[in-house]
């Protein structure tokens, strides 16, 4: 759309129609703000800062060749991580330059993720309670991570994404990204270890767990609702 305004050879109706995806659901809004004028200084701006973006991706994707190369030896470790929901490539890419490949520097993924910052500190002693906040950790790990929290918590019917509204509902939203954090280092630690993929434990994994407690808390929801309810066994319940 923005070339077909440079050219000026387009009404506003056939500019719309270039639309992709979504935004072709908003075909009506689109022809309204693309009516007006526009002059020659600014076809002249559009065709600049078009020039900077095409100029960015050609360095974009001259990096992206260059990070390929330098991961190539570390492929297998690459792929691995990638089987993690949230975790897409360029995340595994950065997990792995991060970490590298071999756990044994490691006594245990405790550490990793302490050494990382997306530990929790001890916050209770002797009754009292401390701040449960993480301490400064390595920064371009944490930011892989959080990117990789924020997507699993969108992702259907997964442990991660279970385990993110869990927590959100009773800790908050920024405590529960950095659990989602510190497990998907976890994981990490397990998979590179083991040379495993990622195995899904399923959305329903903590109701699995203790069905007596998901039972008692529905329970009481209904209750709250003013229902009276009675539960009556139909199987028995299989935790996997």
């Amino acid at each position: 759309m923005l070339e077909a305004i440079i050219e000026g050879q387009a009404s506003p109706e056939q500019m719309a129609d270039l639309a992709k995806g979504r935004l072709r659901e908003k075909r009506d809004e689109l022809v309204k703000a693309l009516e007006g004028r526009v002059k020659a200084h600014h076809r002249f701006l559009l065709t600049e800062l078009l020039c900077q973006i095409d100029s960015l991706e050609e360095t974009i994707a001259r990096f992206d060749q260059e990070i390929a190369e330098h991961c190539h030896p570390f492929e297998d470790a690459v792929v691995l991580l990638d089987t993690i929901p949230g975790v897409a490539r360029a995340t595994a890419e950065a997990i792995v330059a991060e970490i590298g490949t071999d756990m044994n520097r490691f006594p245990s993924a405790d550490h990793l993720a302490a050494w990382a910052g997306v530990a929790p500190g001890n916050n209770e002693s002797a009754g009292k309670r401390y701040s449960g906040k993480t301490r400064k950790g390595n920064k371009p790990l944490g930011a892989a991570l959080n990117q990789a929290a924020h997507a699993a918590s969108r992702t259907k019917n997964t442990y991660l994404s279970a385990q993110y509204h869990r927590l959100a509902a009773k800790r908050g939203r920024k405590k529960a990204i950095v659990a989602v954090m510190h497990s998907i280092l976890v994981m990490s630690y397990h998979i590179i270890q083991r040379k495993e993929p990622y195995r899904e434990l399923g959305g329903n994994y903590f109701d699995q767990r203790r069905p007596e407690i998901t039972a008692k808390r529905l329970v009481k929801r209904l209750e709250n609702l003013g229902y009276v309810v009675s539960l009556q066994q139909t199987s028995a319940v299989v935790v996997g």
